[in-house]
């Protein structure tokens, strides 16, 4: 009796992961690279450096929600510690080197390089891109790793959701308050001049689908803007002005149209926008108490008393 052929776990993976993304209508690309990124987290989970980093950006929204927030092609991380280049460098080529449960991943330490980040960068960051192998794909990973920001309250333990059946990163990561806080930084910093779609667009759907404590809003946001020596404005930032939104109206529909979701003009985005961050940058402004209550359906309120 010949033995059972070995299965091509690689092969399989492969196999599985296109059948996905042709189930979600998704670029099977796309679904690669997330991948790569959701295995190398995996690593980074079971390795002795989980402690020095969380997530953040654009990732997280693969754990808050439902379906595909917005397409993304790299994670973001907040780190801790030495954070030269070589360092880091090390750090991720040992992560490609890790012996973990099989998952048809090849990561190849040799590929890994480690930059500064100059855009946009309010904070020191390095860029680190490394390559994995898939049964003859190339999957290139880019993590950018900043350093130095505050983070309120305080991290969270989560569980990262896999694509397949394989075992899934437990990592801490950003509270939703610290992200509301840095996008809104973002904003007032950059002014007229921004050109971050994604972030007005983030902060759009967290208004619309999570409650906020006020003042635990306020502080995250008063911390932040402090630590990134941003000024907290007293009066209206050009960012959630009705201009603003008639200035970036052609911006923001090829950002809607590039990334396939669905329909909302650019006023509407802004209106609600500005109805959930502008009071909490008054009250932080002013050092006022902010005893409110953010719910999607209802807006700020007071709680009901018990």
């Amino acid at each position: 009796m010949k033995p059972e052929p070995k299965r091509n776990l690689p092969a399989s993976v492969r196999q599985r992961l296109l059948t996905l993304s042709e189930r979600r209508k998704e670029p099977f690309d796309l679904v690669l690279v997330r991948y790569g990124i959701e295995r190398l987290l995996y690593r980074l989970s079971r390795s002795p450096h989980a402690e020095k980093f969380l997530l953040k950006g654009a990732m997280l929204f693969a754990i808050w929600s439902d379906g595909t927030h917005r397409p993304t092609r790299d994670v973001d991380l907040l780190g801790s510690g030495p954070h030269d280049d070589e360092t880091l460098k090390q750090i991720f080529a040992e992560l490609c080197r890790l012996e973990t449960e099989p998952d048809g991943l090849t990561f190849l330490p040799e590929s890994v390089v480690a930059a500064p980040i100059r855009e946009e960068a309010a904070y020191p960051g390095t860029r680190v891109t490394l390559e994995a192998r898939l049964e003859g794909a190339r999957i290139r990973v880019q993590v950018d790793i900043g350093f130095g920001d505050v983070v309120t309250p305080a991290p969270e333990e989560i569980t990262f959701p896999v694509l397949l059946d394989f075992p899934a990163p437990h990592l801490r990561a950003y509270p939703i308050y610290t992200v509301v806080a840095e996008k809104l930084e973002a904003s007032v910093r950059l002014g007229e001049a921004n050109t971050r779609m994604k972030d007005f667009f983030d902060l759009w759907f967290l208004s619309r689908k999570f409650p906020f404590e006020g003042e635990l809003l306020k502080d995250a946001t008063t911390r932040t803007f402090a630590r990134r020596e941003t000024p907290m404005p007293a009066t209206m930032p050009v960012a959630l002005t009705p201009e603003f939104a008639a200035q970036k109206a052609s911006a923001w529909a090829v950002f809607i149209r590039r990334n396939a979701l669905a329909p909302v003009a650019m006023t509407a985005t802004l209106d609600a926008i500005r109805a959930f961050a502008w009071p909490v940058m008054e009250a932080a402004v002013n050092a006022s108490a902010f005893p409110e209550h953010w719910t999607p359906a209802k807006g700020w309120h007071l709680p009901e008393q018990r």
